[in-house]
């Protein structure tokens, strides 16, 4: 009994962190995302909130995204893609994510960028990436150091940075 005790005090937890994304377009990404990474973290998502939580209450969700999602996280990753900042859930889960003054990592996806070079990425992210909260990575550059460094720099931000005032994106756009 002594040996389990102590080989559990030795075994390593597995961090959980958050990935917010769109469904419909960056599922791929977040597979990879989590077959990848799953030995060493403990990858939770959305189960596309849509279809999960059935109401039109914001304010109900965002409890329910807190409470089922962001609590017991590290922090969040966002996968950016073409369409990542149209979406209201992804915007509603970084607001989450802000409010619970976790860390925020958005990973830039291939085909996100534009006709004219710029990075699209959501609204409430970009604010808190101009204000020094968000860390921003490519997705050609992930591995397990550049994701455990990463997340401890995310958390080791002073939550005096973030900028959480932007109205919640109310639709899809």
């Amino acid at each position: 009994m002594a040996n389990g005790l102590l080989g559990s005090l030795l075994t390593p937890i597995k961090r959980k962190i958050f990935v917010s994304y769109h469904h419909g377009g960056d599922q791929w990404y977040y597979n990879e995302f989590s077959r990848f990474f799953s030995d060493t973290y403990e990858v939770v998502q959305d189960n596309s909130l849509d279809r999960v939580i059935d109401s039109d209450d914001p304010e109900y969700v965002m409890r329910r995204i807190r409470e089922n999602n962001i609590t017991g996280t590290s922090c969040t990753f966002v996968l950016c893609g073409a369409q990542t900042p149209q979406r209201k859930y992804v915007d509603w889960e970084i607001k989450a994510t802000l409010d619970k003054c976790h860390g925020l990592i958005g990973i830039n996806l291939p085909g996100s960028i534009t006709s004219n070079n710029c990075v699209i990425v959501p609204d409430r992210f970009n604010d808190n990436y101009h204000s020094g909260y968000a860390l921003w990575l490519q997705w050609q550059e992930l591995t397990l150091h550049a994701i455990a460094q990463a997340i401890e720099l995310a958390n080791s931000k002073p939550s005096t940075l973030i900028n959480n005032s932007r109205q919640m994106r109310r639709r899809n756009g």
